[in-house]
């Protein structure tokens, strides 16, 4: 139905539309308008999601809560969720909590894709012992993802000081990890997060040593630096070479940006370049959108990193 016809059908009916229900009106048509150019673009080969870092700044400032996230990002009108464990950390085994989720993102008709792990321990740690209870303290996610329809946690394969002692302890811990989450279906998922994993050589031969199926990687656009000092990177791994490499064993996107130009392209990364590999590989899954740029500008970011997907995905077909 039209809206014209919608709006013309109601004060026929007698019922008096206030300033404020038009104005409602107004943003639902506009949401949904949105949401059908996403999903017209997304019959293409991707869907998109949202990483809740985008929204970070908001979220440690008290702007908004963990369990605000559906509604926010159904309002950019995307399709999935990408949880970040740092905005509920104590609620992995609150079975209610997980249950308002889900509730939430049914209500808003998303779907819960991932949960990215921070602050579990380390899995590239050569000490043993601090390894493995880093390895158990990811096993309540592991539930929690199971809980929430999640198809994958993304882990960091970090402590290690050695290439390739830190190889041997990540394939180590990557296959008990994964072992135990066979039985829920979830994936475990690395993603090029600083320090060896941004390294494609070095994660090429972390993943042609994984056992197990249900382990793979989370590419993203942003993360190559490989070492930092003084909170400047002083070795960074080619970008390009990077996703050729991680989207191998991808099982999820992560698409990262920072700044824009004028016409709405990501100043430091080629998104069309990028996005004709992941289509090159054959992946149709969910492809996140992760903003890190300016914290005042947050939400304009997302909007940005979403239509530049959209306009690059259009070029694609």
């Amino acid at each position: 139905m039209k809206r014209r016809n919608f709006i013309s059908k109601i004060s026929k009916s007698g019922l008096a539309l206030s300033a404020a229900s038009i104005y409602g009106l107004d943003h639902i048509f506009s949401q949904t308008k949105k949401e059908f150019e996403i999903k017209e673009a997304n019959k293409l080969f991707f869907k998109l999601s949202l990483a809740e870092w985008s929204l970070h700044n908001a979220l440690f400032e008290k702007r908004m809560t963990n369990l605000d996230f559906a509604a926010k990002a159904r309002s950019f009108g995307f399709e999935g969720l990408e949880y970040v464990n740092s905005f509920f950390k104590d609620k992995a085994k609150d079975n209610l909590y997980l249950k308002e989720m889900n509730s939430r993102a049914a209500s808003e008709g998303l779907e819960n894709v991932l949960i990215m792990i921070d602050g579990e321990g380390n899995l590239g740690e050569t000490d043993t012992k601090k390894r493995l209870k880093g390895i158990e303290n990811h096993y309540k996610w592991v539930e929690a993802a199971h809980f929430l329809g999640c198809h994958a946690i993304r882990v960091n394969l970090r402590g290690g000081k050695n290439k390739m002692e830190a190889m041997k302890t990540s394939i180590d811990s990557l296959n008990r990890l994964s072992d135990f989450a066979k039985g829920s279906n979830i994936n475990i998922l690395v993603e090029n997060h600083g320090g060896f994993s941004s390294d494609g050589d070095w994660m090429t031969k972390v993943f042609s040593q994984v056992s197990n199926k249900n382990t793979g990687t989370l590419p993203d656009f942003g993360n190559f630096c490989i070492e930092r000092k003084e909170d400047k990177c002083i070795n960074e791994y080619d970008r390009y070479k990077g996703m050729e490499q991680l989207l191998v064993y991808a099982k999820a996107v992560s698409a990262k940006s920072n700044f824009f130009d004028a016409e709405g392209n990501e100043k430091n990364i080629d998104y069309y370049r990028i996005m004709k590999m992941v289509k090159e590989v054959g992946y149709k899954g969910f492809v996140g959108v992760e903003f890190e740029g300016i914290s005042s500008l947050e939400e304009k970011g997302i909007k940005q990193t979403r239509d530049l997907l959209i306009k690059v995905g259009k070029q694609l077909s």
